[in-house]
């Protein structure tokens, strides 16, 4: 009967162990996230915990979290924009225009990735196009010009995964939905840090070049050669539509103008202009654009819906309360609980991807957050604490792409890169950035208002 007992109360745990050991099979998540939410189902129907009545809940939350949800809307949007981007040649002309104005600074190919990087993400939140792009049009220049491989992969990785955190980000629309705060307001929130990791990577690289020249070798003066009287009309065709329709998107948004739903199809609308004043709208490249866009926005989707599964399970059997107890239970005071979950964060990060972080553990921890004081350091009031704490889990998110042995952007690049770049070569190169990102956490930690100054809530 004990053993019983205690089977009962820590069931949940079971749960999260269970997927967490199954993560590591490389089965689909979104099957393992449904599979685990039946199984515990019916273990917690026979110990008593569960109804079979509670599975016909699984639909209406279904329904409401992510076919009714006009908030998730933006993200199918958001994603074709991006495709459309990529698919059609106009990010490679922006990297081309930014290769051109910063040829002459010391780091400069790698520089203009991390620009690139920064309007990129503005664009979409899809870290594999970014990365994979930037890798096949720069990565060989930069080998070319005799680049070190560790700087050439580590800034092509960084600067790719800052579509998770610069708005618009599918990630902060899908946070802003599980927490039932301001997408407008937290995009706001999140736009100061994405830009200080942006500009933290550049410093690094003029810093790094500056010291170790041999690691960014100067381009000789016949690479990337554009006439000075052809600058302008290059600027005006490559440069300046797709910035200017991002920051209508994003200044439409911020303003309060425009829904992210409805400046994600305008964002989409404007892709596809740009690509027909371009002349490269061809129907078989809007096929492949709509069967990628569709494959990703399915596989968000079937997450979210696995998940929302899941954490009702989870939840039915008082998985919120052992963790709740257990957390609370180990005597640290405010300072110390959150260091511990900004600690868990940056563990799971490892091994997990952002999506099963974000709608797995947010949920969980951003109510015992709620109930946290740090006295004059983050307001309490208009929700200042759980916007600066989920600003937080998303910077911290930025390195689940990044640290090995399941960093994504890693095996993005290794996938299309040359044989002489090996995975110890990308794996020291993402060190200093990895870096980067702990010390602009520790920033934003520090100065809350970097995150609540522009929504007004510090």
């Amino acid at each position: 009967m004990e053993f019983i007992d205690i089977i009962i109360d820590f069931l949940p745990m079971f749960m999260f162990l269970s997927l967490a050991l199954l993560l590591f099979t490389g089965y689909p998540v979104a099957f393992i996230l449904g599979g685990l939410a039946l199984l515990y189902g019916f273990i917690g129907y026979g110990l008593g915990m569960f109804s079979i009545v509670e599975f016909f809940n699984f639909l209406p939350r279904i329904w409401g979290q992510a076919a009714e949800n006009l908030v998730l809307v933006a993200v199918p949007t958001f994603v074709f924009m991006g495709v459309m981007m990529e698919r059609s040649g106009v990010a490679n002309d922006m990297l081309y225009v930014c290769q051109v104005l910063l040829k002459k600074v010391p780091g400069g190919l790698a520089m203009a990735v991390a620009v690139m990087g920064t309007i990129l993400a503005a664009m979409t939140g899809i870290i594999g196009a970014s990365v994979t792009m930037m890798t096949a049009l720069a990565l060989p220049t930069m080998l070319k010009q005799k680049y070190s491989h560790e700087l050439a992969t580590g800034v092509i990785c960084a600067s790719g995964t800052l579509g998770i955190l610069i708005p618009p980000s599918i990630m902060l629309i899908i946070m802003a939905d599980l927490l039932s705060i301001s997408v407008g307001d937290l995009f706001l929130a999140a736009l100061m840090p994405g830009l200080l990791l942006a500009f933290s990577y550049v410093f690094y690289i003029g810093m790094a070049s500056t010291v170790r020249p041999t690691i960014a070798p100067p381009l000789p003066p016949e690479e990337l050669n554009v006439p000075r009287a052809e600058m302008p009309a290059l600027l005006i065709r490559s440069f300046f539509p797709p910035v200017f329709l991002i920051a209508l998107i994003k200044g439409s948004i911020l303003l309060g103008w425009a829904t992210p739903s409805e400046a994600g199809a305008v964002g989409a609308f404007g892709a596809t202009i740009i690509a027909i004043a371009n002349g490269r709208l061809k129907r078989d490249m809007v096929t492949g654009v709509c069967q990628s866009s569709g494959l990703t926005v399915s596989f968000i989707f079937f997450i979210i819906m696995s998940a929302t599964c899941f954490a009702y399970v989870f939840r039915s059997l008082g998985g919120d309360d052992v963790i709740e107890e257990l957390i609370l239970g180990a005597g640290l005071d405010s300072w110390g609980l959150l260091f511990l979950i900004m600690g868990i964060v940056f563990v799971l990060g490892f091994f997990l991807d952002w999506v099963e972080i974000t709608l797995i553990i947010l949920p969980v921890f951003a109510p015992i957050v709620a109930t946290l004081n740090f006295g004059d350091h983050v307001p309490l009031e208009n929700r200042a604490m759980i916007y600066w704490f989920t600003v937080l889990i998303a910077v911290n998110l930025q390195t689940s792409f990044l640290t090995p042995p399941f960093g994504y952007a890693l095996f993005y690049l290794k996938g299309i890169a040359p044989r002489e770049v090996n995975l110890m070569s990308i794996y020291r190169g993402i060190i200093p950035f990895v870096l980067l990102q702990l010390i602009a956490l520790g920033l934003v930690i520090t100065l809350p208002s970097i995150a609540l100054w522009l929504p007004g809530l510090h």
